[in-house]
């Protein structure tokens, strides 16, 4: 009885814990989302009154709608070369044996424990070296680098334990590519194989078809993680080529209205719509091999 009861007060006192780390990471977004239906022009907590003028604002100030477009351009290009590239790195990591593979993955995964401002701030002069402009392919390139370690990540925790369900925060692009290529029954492309086809027809006809939840899984992430960047793209965008979190960095150093406030809703309702939508369609928890009662 009393092991039965001391289980019970476990259980009751870690749920307890869980639910009060929730409400500390939860409470400041709590703030902000009543924060940016303030009437007044000052940001002020709790809100004297009520009101949405501060959305209007958020949706028409030039910047942001100038960021907002510049960061689906940079969005767009940096997933997509992502996926493929990453793609290809993990066909290649997970199937085949080669010359300095060791090296290439110490310098895919070196973004990870190199602070992302050093990154911006090494390509920037960089770029300032070889008289190169700040356009838009150096900032999609910087993005493709910072979201690459991630895949490396999931694949170093597949290979080290693959009985243990993936628990990752941050996932990207080849975490659900790995997953999948891990599940993939390899005897389909031999099968292929046997019957004359070549390898990189075994891989567009066979391996990238049953894979293809993870890729869409794994661009999805990279897309969130690329227009959510802001560290390294503070010091390689223009005025030209900032994205929205560098507009609105900009923004908050010239004003304290709650039109910030009222994006930020904004921005974290899109994204959490955007999600709901793709795990009812797609099933994230399957492309990403995390068990549901985790």
């Amino acid at each position: 009885m009393t092991r039965s009861m001391n289980d019970k007060l476990m259980t009751l006192t870690g749920r307890l814990l869980v639910a009060a780390i929730l409400i500390f990471v939860l409470l400041p977004t709590v703030v902000v989302f009543i924060s940016s239906f303030s009437s007044t022009s000052v940001l002020f907590f709790p809100p004297k009154g009520w009101s949405l003028r501060w959305f209007e604002r958020a949706v028409s100030y030039d910047d942001f709608r100038h960021g907002f477009w510049s960061g689906l351009i940079v969005t767009a290009w940096a997933s997509s070369l992502a996926v493929l590239v990453g793609a290809s790195l993990a066909i290649a990591i997970e199937r085949y044996s080669f010359p300095c593979k060791q090296v290439l993955e110490g310098i895919l995964l070196s973004p990870l424990f190199i602070p992302h401002f050093t990154i911006g701030l090494g390509l920037l002069m960089l770029v300032s070296q070889l008289n190169l402009g700040r356009g838009y392919p150096l900032v999609i390139f910087c993005h493709v680098v910072l979201v690459l370690p991630f895949v490396l990540r999931s694949v170093y925790v597949s290979l080290k334990n693959l009985e243990q369900r993936i628990e990752l925060a941050a996932a990207s692009v080849l975490r659900s590519v790995y997953v999948s290529l891990k599940n993939l029954e390899q005897r389909i492309e031999l099968a292929a194989a046997s019957l004359g086809a070549s390898p990189l027809r075994v891989v567009l006809t066979i391996t990238v078809p049953l894979i293809l939840p993870g890729l869409f899984g794994g661009w999805l992430f990279a897309a969130i993680l690329s227009f959510n960047e802001f560290t390294a793209s503070l010091f390689i965008t223009t005025q030209a080529t900032q994205t929205l979190p560098v507009a609105m960095y900009n923004y908050v150093r010239e004003f304290a209205d709650p039109t910030l406030a009222a994006l930020s809703v904004i921005y974290i309702t899109v994204t959490a719509t955007l999600l709901i939508i793709a795990n009812k369609f797609l099933g994230l928890g399957k492309v990403l091999n995390v068990d549901a009662r985790h």
